[in-house]
């Protein structure tokens, strides 16, 4: 028998016979390793038990203290012993696909009864009862003919249809678990019992079409989570309640802030406070980019397809555009809009991105080496064309504003662009109460195109202009566009999720396809390089991450509703009306609620509304010229001065970079 050579992670190797499986490198090891071993990671890939190794490899054994293959395995068998369960209660359901996905797994079912939550309870229990059997896992490769044959015999057309699908030089595993069995890549745990019984729940059911296929069959999709133990379960569940009580689309009704409807999906109708967010948010950038050295434009939002052609993004992205017709024949005199003149019909699209039209800017008039770096920003109004089933409230929509801006420089100056703009983000971040940070950087892809060289330098660039302002980063090999590298920065919220918001991406190609160019100091035209930057993404999508995170107690410079001065007796009317009238002349945004209606009443229904300050005023309020402040979230009230709270009102009203509260 044929010898290899196995490498172990402290570097020691040794030889086997060819087939030997993990299971017995790991008896050979020890009993104890042999008894804890769960899977093992073959040459970087994972690698069940049961599967033999037939040349040399580097080989790690994992256990359950192996956090990522442990719950890998965990959700993957919960995802085969929810089917089993499934087809043990109801016989003639069908199976499909179960994979797993981030927290969980899902399965989807062919069967005719929709299934209830009454449903789920009783397949959870049948679950346990199968994890507590802890039957045997084994697995098999089969031919395919043998394969098919079984799933014809068996009444399940959608494994027949699988295994079409999959290339012949793969092997067609199949795994049993106990006597249920299941077509899989695997790998999976060795039996039953290794599965957390009160590690998992059941969570929901939806439609899906088969392979994503709105002409296919309608099946249904039962989701779980699953993890190493009861109290990371009870974790998750806590995380998902308060996820919940902080969702956009909730609090944006609560607060009545914006609203979304089918006759213009994915696109969002702002409400008077949700707009005041907006354009505070849009002030505040201007200022921030104004005095960063950045020149704000308007490009058109219908252009021609002839720019996308030339952009490459008609040939690559037309499918994410808007297409817009237009018969530039007709003289206006007639609205049959079925009458057209092809000959004369004009092909326009949305602009999904703002770059082509950046680039156009830039080519207007000759630019010289001293007008580098030119900094040009803009509030892009866009759109793309997502999904339905993808659009999220205003998190994922189909017509967005972008705070986007494009750095056009020489080769040299991309290293100081590059500080510059991680300074100017972090700054933006803190005071917008994030003030950590991660980036990712990623590099050049196997597909490119530029030399060797010119990767290296534009690399080393961005590198050194991390070190520069003294951030760390994380590498993502292989994860740059074609044309160049970028970094992506990413925040994380009060609960702990991570959002991908700002960019920056280093471009030599649209410039070059665009014909962009400037007079270098010898006289010579030179393509200069493209910096794609973003700090919020989108105002949209930042202003849902921004509800979320303050749980829509937004910092009080942004509250859309600053301060509601409310009457405790209808005699303190006119004293509430100066007040407001006071606060409004400082810069306050102040209303008043004379209405007559209790003080609790009015105090439960603004904090509802998420109103950041409540000034009650009553008999002796209006005699000692005061007010009882009430700010939100704390019971305790104070009796102040009136003319040192508007004073206080009025700094805490000014936005950070002019002066007021940190919003951390």
């Amino acid at each position: 028998m044929a010898q290899i050579s196995l490498t172990f992670p402290d570097g020691n190797a040794r030889s086997f016979e060819a087939g030997v499986t993990p299971a017995d490198v790991a008896a050979d090891i020890s009993k104890s390793l042999a008894k804890k071993a769960i899977s093992a990671s073959v040459d970087g890939k994972h690698w069940d038990l049961q599967w033999p190794i037939e040349s040399d490899a580097q080989i790690a054994i994992n256990t359950m203290k192996d956090a990522a293959p442990a719950l890998e395995l965990i959700r993957h068998d919960l995802a085969h012993i929810m089917a089993r369960a499934v087809q043990e209660i109801w016989p003639d359901v069908k199976v499909t696909i179960g994979p797993v996905i981030e927290n969980g797994w899902y399965y989807d079912f062919d069967r005719q009864e929709p299934f209830t939550p009454e449903d789920l309870g009783e397949i959870e229990k049948k679950m346990r009862e199968i994890i507590n059997s802890r039957d045997p896992v084994r697995t098999e490769v089969w031919e395919r003919a043998r394969a098919v044959k079984h799933y014809e015999d068996n009444g399940e057309p959608y494994k027949v249809e699988l295994i079409e699908a999959i290339p012949g030089d793969e092997p067609l595993r199949m795994y049993w678990h106990g006597d249920w069995q299941d077509l899989c890549r695997g790998p999976h745990l060795q039996h039953t019992g290794q599965v957390p019984a009160d590690g998992f729940k059941l969570m929901s059911v939806a439609g899906a079409y088969w392979r994503g296929d709105s002409n296919r069959q309608m099946l249904q999709r039962i989701y779980g989570v699953g993890f190493q133990n009861k109290e990371d379960l009870r974790k998750y569940l806590n995380f998902l309640e308060e996820a919940e009580k902080r969702d956009h689309r909730k609090l944006g009704r609560e607060m009545d802030l914006f609203h979304m409807q089918e006759e213009a999906p994915g696109q969002v109708f702002w409400h008077p406070d949700g707009w005041t967010i907006y354009t505070q948010l849009q002030d505040y950038m201007r200022r921030k980019q104004r005095v960063g050295g950045y020149r704000e434009i308007n490009t058109p939002q219908v252009v021609d397809r002839k720019l996308w052609e030339a952009s490459g993004h008609w040939d690559k992205y037309q499918h994410h555009m808007f297409v817009v017709e237009v018969d530039e024949s007709r003289d206006g005199e007639t609205d049959d809009a079925a009458v057209k003149d092809k000959g004369q019909t004009r092909i326009n699209a949305l602009k999904p991105m703002n770059c082509p039209c950046h680039v156009q800017v830039f080519n207007q008039g000759l630019k010289s080496y001293r007008d580098l770096p030119l900094r040009l920003a803009e509030f892009g109004s866009c759109a793309r064309f997502e999904p339905s089933g993808a659009l999220h409230g205003i998190m994922r929509v189909r017509g967005f504003t972008q705070d986007d801006a494009h750095i056009f420089c020489t080769e040299e100056q991309i290293q100081e662009e590059c500080a510059k703009f991680i300074d100017f983000l972090a700054n933006v971040y803190e005071e917008l109460g994030f003030p950590e940070f991660e980036i990712k950087f990623a590099t050049r892809p196997e597909k490119r195109v530029g030399s060797d060289e010119s990767w290296d330098y534009v690399e080393g660039a961005l590198e050194n202009a991390i070190k520069a302002v003294g951030r760390d980063y994380t590498l993502e090999p292989g994860d740059g566009a074609f044309y160049g590298p970028k970094l992506d920065f990413y925040l994380t919220d009060a609960i702990g999720r991570v959002w991908q918001c700002g960019t920056f991406q280093v471009d030599p190609n649209l410039p070059e396809r665009l014909g962009a160019s400037y007079i270098a100091a010898d006289g010579d035209k030179h393509r200069p390089y493209m910096l794609h930057r973003a700090c919020l993404g989108s105002f949209e999508r930042f202003i849902g991450i921004l509800i979320e995170n303050w749980e829509g107690k937004l910092p009080f410079w942004l509250a859309p509703r600053q301060v509601v001065v409310a009457s405790i007796i209808s005699d303190a009317d006119d004293y509430v009306n100066e007040v407001v009238a006071d606060l409004q002349a400082k810069g306050v945004r102040a209303e008043a609620d004379i209405r007559n209606e209790k003080i609790n009443y009015k105090v439960r229904e603004h904090s509802l509304g998420k109103v950041p300050v409540i000034l009650a005023v009553g008999a002796r309020e209006v005699e000692e010229r005061t007010v009882t402040v009430r700010r939100l979230g704390e019971k305790r009230t104070e009796v102040k001065s009136v003319d040192e709270v508007i004073t206080a009102l009025a700094k805490d009203a000014l936005p950070p970079d002019l002066g007021g509260e940190d919003a951390a």
